[in-house]
C-alpha cells in the first residue's frame, strides 16, 4: 500500500492557527509553537470572558434598580432575611417585575 501525503492536512491545520494568531504580537503570529499555545490560551480567555461578561450585566441590571442600597449591602441583607435568590432571578425580577423587587429591597434594608 502506498503512504498518503500528510502535508496537506497539516498545512491547513497551521494556517487555520495562523489566521487565529493574526493581530497578536512578536513571534506569537507567525511561529506555529507559540501560535499554537498564543491561540489556545486566547481562546480559553474568551470563553471565561462571555461568562463574566454575563455575571457583570446581572450585577450592572440590579445595581440599576436598588432603591438607595449599596449592592453589597443589598445581597448581605437579603442572606440575613433568609431570602434565598441567585443573582439571576434578581436581574430578572428588577427588569420583570419592579413592584416585587422594591418588596425585597425593603425587606434586605430591614
Amino acid at each position: 500500500m502506498s503512504r498518503a501525503p500528510r502535508s496537506v492536512p497539516s498545512h491547513l491545520r497551521r494556517k487555520r492557527v495562523l489566521k487565529q494568531a493574526k493581530g497578536f504580537r512578536g513571534r506569537r503570529k507567525n511561529n506555529i509553537t507559540t501560535a499554537n499555545a498564543a491561540v489556545d490560551r486566547s481562546l480559553q480567555h474568551a470563553y471565561i470572558g462571555r461568562k463574566l461578561k454575563k455575571r457583570n450585566f446581572r450585577a450592572l441590571w440590579i445595581q440599576r434598580r436598588l432603591h438607595g442600597l449599596t449592592y453589597s449591602r443589598f445581597i448581605s441583607g437579603l442572606a440575613r432575611a433568609g431570602v434565598e435568590l441567585d443573582r439571576k432571578v434578581l436581574a430578572d425580577l428588577a427588569v420583570r417585575e419592579p413592584d416585587a423587587f422594591k418588596a425585597l429591597t425593603e425587606q434586605a434594608r430591614t
